[in-house]
């Protein structure tokens, strides 16, 4: 029985424009695969808009806040409708990285030195030596992340995470290496190296074309490999993920760095965007995209 897929995309977090094209490359991937789809661009409306259409399965390509954190899979939970990605836990602990890096620690997984603070104590005097890194600590993609550094000119008037929030997290900056891994299914498909072509590797590096080179597999000896996935398997594990992740690390070898590969942050619902790195990694081990999304379909579950 071809079974009817409602793929979820766009919202009202900030990483919107994202996830429509997420959601539409997922649409067409199913169609072509003879699935029956519903594409929704998500509104308050949403437990009506789903409970009018009776899908099967909910793709949910959403991004960011609301369609990321917990709450949509929240409301999929009460509608018992199957989902794609992580769990309600799962996803809130991902999210929310004071929690998430306290559970990597416990595994053995590095994590970098962190505060957080008030915007009043962020601005009264660095709360780290400089350079550091100042993130909303409940965002993903690197929105709103900025970098102080040296003698860089740092106020409360600039633009940043502390305009939406009083608290925000501040990191010892890492200099060194980008390195990604993805997780299917509990297991790690591989290492990806992200060289920005100029800056560091923020949400336009990420999403614009030409931006940021992908290398695949990345240059590092097997050692390093077969640790970082082991660390991507490790974060999926904890939090008690399902289906796929994203995991992003640092590898600390810039001057004066300790060698040390330090986890950023896991994602629940990584991008599948024609730039994104999960489609990437899977037809590295030899999978199509179109057999990835219909493998995330069938893998759609409640309640765990």
């Amino acid at each position: 029985m071809v079974k009817h897929v409602a793929v979820l995309k766009g919202g009202w977090s900030v990483e919107r424009e994202v996830s429509l094209v997420s959601g539409a490359a997922v649409a067409k991937a199913l169609r072509e695969i003879n699935y029956d789809v519903s594409e929704i661009d998500v509104t308050a409306d949403i437990a009506q808009d789903l409970a009018a259409l009776k899908p099967d399965v909910v793709f949910n390509a959403l991004h960011g806040r609301w369609g990321e954190d917990g709450c949509m899979q929240g409301l999929l939970e009460i509608l018992q409708i199957p989902y794609s990605h992580s769990g309600v836990s799962a996803s809130a602990m991902a999210m929310d990285k004071i929690l998430s890096k306290k559970l990597f620690q416990t595994v053995g997984i590095p994590v970098a030195e962190d505060k957080i603070v008030t915007k009043s104590e962020l601005f009264t005097a660095d709360p780290l030596p400089r350079p550091f890194v100042v993130k909303p600590y409940n965002e993903g993609s690197s929105v709103g992340v900025v970098i102080v550094r040296g003698d860089d000119k740092f106020d409360q008037d600039m633009p940043g995470p502390w305009q939406d929030t009083d608290q925000v997290m501040v990191e010892k900056y890492l200099p060194g290496r980008e390195l990604t891994v993805c997780v299917m299914d509990g297991k790690a498909l591989a290492v990806t190296e992200l060289k920005p072509r100029a800056g560091f590797y923020n949400y336009e590096a990420k999403y614009q074309a030409g931006k940021t080179d992908h290398i695949i597999p990345a240059q590092i000896d097997r050692r390093l490999t077969d640790l970082l996935m082991t660390y991507a398997e490790k974060a999926h594990n904890i939090l008690g993920c399902r289906g796929v992740t994203r995991s992003d690390f640092r590898l600390d070898d810039g001057p004066g760095g300790d060698g040390t590969a330090y986890i950023l942050e896991i994602n629940t619902q990584p991008g599948m965007t024609p730039l994104s790195l999960v489609p990437e990694q899977a037809h590295h081990r030899g999978m199509t995209f179109t057999q990835l999304v219909s493998w995330m379909v069938e893998d759609a579950s409640c309640g765990r």
